[in-house]
């Protein structure tokens, strides 16, 4: 009775009780708990103690990290308390970020496992392939803290990465002077008006921006607005989905869309948009990305440009 009175007593933090559900589904280090419930990691490890200590969770060394799991079964008189806490609503939309965080940690461990085999470094061959491309004016919508930047950075002949953040722009920035980038400008303004003279670029990237505007039209107009005849458009975006914890805590405007709605933006402003390639395809996760490529017309340009 004591034991379970102890049990009752530390699972009524709500903190504590989500580190349980999150480490009873996987085996889990200090800071991917972190990274998951959004705490500070002197929390997370009081927490993770508190668990350790009434026998939930048990501590593990594996590759130099410390991981937490599920230390009873059903038939611990504990298990009820384990069970309660899974069926409870997931209110935080930590099943989500735990089912992206494991798709990550698989795909890290498929890389690593092909870079150890000869010729199948995914950098060397980005390199190689980036040597075959005419030099390009790119423009970078909602670029946050510059990773995608600093990779288009590094073949293009000059890359402008616009966000709505001075901070992440500044993180970019300091990104591609680490790398010896001197090609990138960085710009904080509304990716719906833009002070870039028209037609000046030759590719518009925007990857997963348009679920963070609430006019979606009016950025790909913006995009159209910037290409130059012939110049291309490529739209990475979200698939539908359920996960309405994404408005509140990462200001999303939209829970994904559909392609062909894209599609049809895109045409709206004159690009002539076709369905690229859709993943992840695994189940696990319900952010799934499509990916849509598109040219801009001379007679679309001339049309833009008088309005």
């Amino acid at each position: 009775m004591d034991v379970l009175t102890k049990a009752f007593r530390a699972l009524g933090d709500s903190t504590r009780l989500r580190i349980l559900r999150l480490v009873g589904h996987s085996r889990l280090n200090v800071s991917e708990v972190v990274s998951l419930v959004g705490v500070a990691q002197s929390s997370v490890s009081h927490h993770l103690t508190r668990l350790k200590s009434l026998g939930l969770i048990r501590e593990e060394r594996h590759g130099g990290f410390t991981y937490y799991s599920l230390a009873i079964d059903e038939k611990s008189t504990l298990w009820p308390l384990v069970r309660l806490a899974g069926e409870a609503p997931d209110t935080h939309g930590d099943k989500a970020r735990l089912a992206e965080l494991l798709r990550r940690r698989e795909d890290v461990q498929t890389l690593n496992e092909k870079l150890l085999e000869p010729g199948q470094s995914w950098r060397l061959w980005a390199g190689a392939l980036a040597s075959l491309l005419p030099p390009l004016d790119v423009v970078d919508f909602g670029c946050g803290t510059g990773l995608l930047t600093v990779e288009l950075a590094r073949w293009a002949r000059h890359v402008t990465a616009i966000d709505r953040s001075e901070a992440a722009l500044q993180k970019a920035k300091s990104a591609a002077t680490r790398k010896g980038l001197t090609n990138l400008t960085v710009l904080a303004a509304d990716l719906g008006k833009l002070p870039l003279p028209t037609g000046s670029a030759d590719l518009v990237v925007i990857s997963q921006s348009l679920h963070h505007v609430v006019d979606i039209d009016a950025v790909l107009a913006e995009g159209a607005r910037l290409l130059k005849p012939g110049g291309r458009m490529l739209v990475l975006e979200l698939l539908p989905h359920e996960e309405t914890w994404v408005k509140s805590r990462l200001g999303h405007q939209h829970l994904g869309f559909e392609p062909t709605s894209v599609q049809a933006a895109m045409a709206r402003v004159g690009i002539d948009a076709t369905l690229f390639d859709v993943g992840p395809r695994e189940a696990s996760t319900p952010f799934k990305a499509f990916l849509l490529t598109g040219t801009r017309s001379r007679r679309s340009l001339t049309r833009l440009r008088s309005a």
